[in-house]
This record gives C-alpha cells, structure tokens and sequence, in this order.
C-alpha cells in the first residue's frame, strides 16, 4: 500500500548527493537537471500529482512516497521567476531558483496557507506550463560556491522561501531555519504519526543534461 505524506512548512533541508545518476560524475547541480529529492529519516521521495488539497489553498497537493520508480517525483532545478537561467549553468549558494514538478508543470510553491493537517505553513505545487508567481522562489542555502553534488552526499543545502514570506515566520522557526512536518494524508488507510523536525533530503536520482 503506498502512502503519501503531506510536506507541511517553509524551509526544506536537504543533503544533496549523487544517487543513482546513469553517466553523471561529481560536481555542480545545474540549470536543466532533473532531481529526485528522497527525504532520509522518512525514506521518501519529493512527490506531486494532480490531486489538490481539500482546504487552504486547495492548490496542487506536494507529498512524499517510497516507490523508486514513481514518476511523478521528478523535478526539474530552473531559474527563479522571469529570470533565465541557461541549461548546465552551476546553481550558486544563495542563488533563488524554482523546482518545477516535470510530469504536471507546477512549481513546488510557499505561501500564507496553514497545511491541511499540521497548521504549519502549507508547500503545494501552483503555476501552469511550468509558470506562476514569485511565490515559487527559493533560495539555495549551502556552503561554498555551488551547490554541489558528489559520491558521498555529504552537501547540506536548505530552501528558504520567496522574501515576502520571510518576514511572517515565527521568532522561533526565524532562529533554527524552520520546521518540516510529514503526515498522512486523508487517503491513507493507516496513520502515521505527526512528525517535526528539520527534514533531511539527499538527490536520489539525478538525470544527465
């Protein structure tokens, strides 16, 4: 039985490495590649579909499931909002970017929506054709120059949220960089227990350009 667990709040934390990438050595992340994100406490992966939450936004649903072979936890890193960031280029630290889901066009996307389940701050997937709002920018938080990728997965970045939703965080997520809750959804026949904690995501799947 799949499950699909809701991503709930601001800041996604992530540890990027090299998966299982067919041809690709070490080195940057860049402009064009296609991600798999898995999320390492839970052991799933960055997932959306065109199903919508049910309340708040009721925008395109982001979730997190097992399955190594879903398609529709793609993701493709892309430059931010009416900015073109050309296909190989390097993805620097600090850099503001969009991950846009490949099988429906929508962005992964921040806004003032509570999560249907937590009450933390909702992550949906909005725009068409692969365009939105600046609402679907993040920025690239690591260390060094580039976010980079290699054998070891040992690069920690984060994804902190468009400017105008900085300013409305509470003092305590504005401190430890935010909070990540995974729940079940409404269609799961078990539940799963409420979780929170910064969430740790590597790349999974990273394909060549």
């Amino acid at each position: 039985m799949r499950r699909w667990r809701v991503l709930g709040p601001r800041l996604l934390v992530l540890v990027v490495g090299l998966g299982a990438a067919a041809g690709s050595e070490p080195g940057p992340v860049t402009c064009g590649s296609v991600v798999k994100l898995l999320n390492v406490r839970h052991n799933v992966r960055l997932h959306s579909h065109d199903v919508r939450y049910g309340s708040g936004s009721g925008q395109q649903s982001v979730t997190g499931v097992s399955a190594v072979d879903d398609s529709n936890s793609y993701w493709r890193v892309r430059g931010k909002t009416s900015m073109v960031c050309e296909r190989g280029t390097p993805v620097q630290c600090g850099q503001s970017i969009r991950l846009t889901h490949i099988n429906t066009g929508r962005n992964l996307h921040s806004h003032h929506f509570t999560s249907p389940l937590s009450g933390n701050q909702e992550v949906s997937a909005f725009g068409e054709d692969g365009e939105g709002d600046y609402l679907d920018d993040w920025t690239v938080l690591c260390s060094g120059t580039y976010w980079v990728r290699d054998g070891e997965g040992s690069t920690a970045v984060g994804f902190l949220p468009a400017e105008g939703l900085r300013e409305t965080l509470p003092p305590q997520e504005k401190q430890e960089g935010g909070t990540f809750n995974d729940l079940c959804l409404s269609s799961c026949t078990e539940s799963v227990p409420i979780v929170s904690a910064l969430s740790v995501y590597r790349v999974d799947i990273l394909l060549p350009l």
